[in-house]
């Protein structure tokens, strides 16, 4: 069975209490479950990490390299400003898909711009926990699981 690791960023366990009206009232427990059935579903596991620490994602992903198959990140924040964390995931060259819980294209102009985006294999943004579905399913269908 493939193994995809599921990174989200800063502030995304403040899911419920972070703008509501932006990013709904489901908290990142509700997340987490809505990720399990939909890689039970795909017939994927799935390992899970949140850090509000840019360096702490950086070490998940070079930790990454050799056990996990491919990785599906929402990096939050560090979206828009970590080449670090891009410098990592073109590192370890694990098949990656960016996902964004909202349109960041619809966002502030400094959130539109994604360096994740130039090495992610897809980005998904704006269909809310949706997004991780398509995510994993599109993860599962580049690895052939």
């Amino acid at each position: 069975m493939k193994k995809i690791l599921v990174i989200n960023g800063p502030n995304i366990n403040l899911l419920g209490l972070r703008e509501p009206t932006m990013y709904g009232e489901r908290n990142y427990a509700t997340l987490r479950e809505f990720i399990c059935e939909s890689a039970a579903e795909a017939g994927v596991q799935v390992e899970f990490y949140q850090s509000n620490h840019e360096g702490e994602i950086v070490d998940k992903i070079q930790a990454a390299y050799g056990w996990f198959d491919g990785i599906l990140i929402n990096p939050a924040a560090y979206t828009h400003t970590s080449i670090a964390i891009l410098d990592a995931l073109k590192a370890v060259a694990l098949p990656t898909v960016e996902v964004h819980l909202t349109d960041i294209a619809e966002r502030e102009e400094f959130r539109r711009f994604s360096y994740v985006s130039l090495y992610a294999h897809k980005t998904i943004s704006g269909h809310g926990f949706e997004g991780y579905r398509e995510g994993i399913l599109f993860l599962r269908s580049m690895l052939g699981a």
